[in-house]
């Protein structure tokens, strides 16, 4: 469909259009929006001014739960509360829980390491069980896709090293970049033509900056051997397949409980593009159902 349409990659565009490429895409190809009983924007402090946040639930009142914090994709550069607001509901819908969605600050206005500065922000003041959310919080389920999968790994594993008020007790990264992805095959393998390019790889990197020898900017850089419970999904055409691959086999090689999804012959991205490709919808199935079964095991 892209192809037809002869649109540039977002590498060619200013970055502005980029973003708005990327909201436009969402409303032509993703699944509409579940209703629920509570969508309300809000916001908390962060390090440079308030975080932009979107607060989701099935319930106007619910019993102290989980909570689960959502960091949205798009290469730190572009996504936004409203590209992923569809997916957020469906979450909410699934796991019949609270979702607070971030709005983190985007790359290249604001390099690393403001995305994870406001993640880690966002999901201390979430863990507080704060007033304007009127919920109280037994633990945070973290997840997000691509850079926001990097950011879910991240921000737990700060939040492990330096506990906030309440446990992470899942975290749940889908198609994360956790390592230098250089040398996979997979970067060779789907370089072009399957939605996420190398070139757009490249620029996102560029846009970010950061040093990739630092945790906070590659998971794998550092020591991750005080993972959370972990719930992790690739897509078998991606270019970033191998960096979760090897990211749940590090996981697992240390002792972290993982279950991990490799989900084939689809795209990344294929969580936000469910009206475009159907069968993204029963993965997104599995991969719920993974988080549900590994909450049974460790929320009490």
């Amino acid at each position: 469909m892209l192809e037809q349409m002869g649109r540039p990659g977002v590498e060619e565009l200013p970055v502005e259009e980029g973003r708005e490429g990327m909201r436009l895409l969402g409303t032509l190809a993703e699944a509409e929006p579940r209703q629920l009983a509570v969508i309300r924007d809000l916001a908390c402090p962060g390090p440079a001014g308030e975080i932009p946040l979107r607060f989701y639930d099935t319930k106007e009142s619910r019993a102290p739960s989980p909570c689960v914090v959502f960091i949205h994709g798009g290469g730190f550069t572009i996504g936004d509360l409203e590209v992923y607001h569809s997916l957020c509901t469906e979450i909410s819908h699934q796991l019949d829980l609270p979702v607070v969605s971030v709005d983190y600050r985007l790359a290249p206005e604001h390099p690393f390491p403001a995305a994870p500065d406001d993640c880690e922000a966002a999901a201390r003041w979430i863990a507080s069980s704060p007033a304007e959310l009127g919920r109280q919080f037994t633990g945070l389920v973290i997840t997000g896709d691509s850079a926001g999968g990097n950011l879910t790994i991240v921000t737990a594993n700060e939040l492990c090293a330096r506990p906030a008020e309440v446990p992470v007790i899942v975290q749940a990264p889908i198609y994360p970049v956790a390592d230098d992805v250089r040398e996979h095959q997979s970067l060779k393998d789907f370089f072009e033509g399957f939605f996420l390019t190398g070139a757009a790889m490249a620029w996102f990197t560029d846009n970010y900056g950061g040093d990739p020898n630092d945790p906070r900017h590659t998971p794998m850089a550092g020591d991750c051997s005080g993972a959370p419970p972990t719930v992790l999904c690739t897509a078998g055409l991606d270019p970033l397949r191998d960096s979760g691959r090897s990211y749940a086999a590090h996981l697992i090689r240390q002792g972290t409980e993982v279950c991990y999804l490799e989900f084939p012959g689809i795209i990344h991205g294929f969580t936000t593009l469910r009206k475009a490709i159907p069968s993204g919808q029963k993965d997104l199935d599995s991969f719920l159902a993974a988080i549900r079964l590994m909450l049974e095991r460790h929320a009490n």
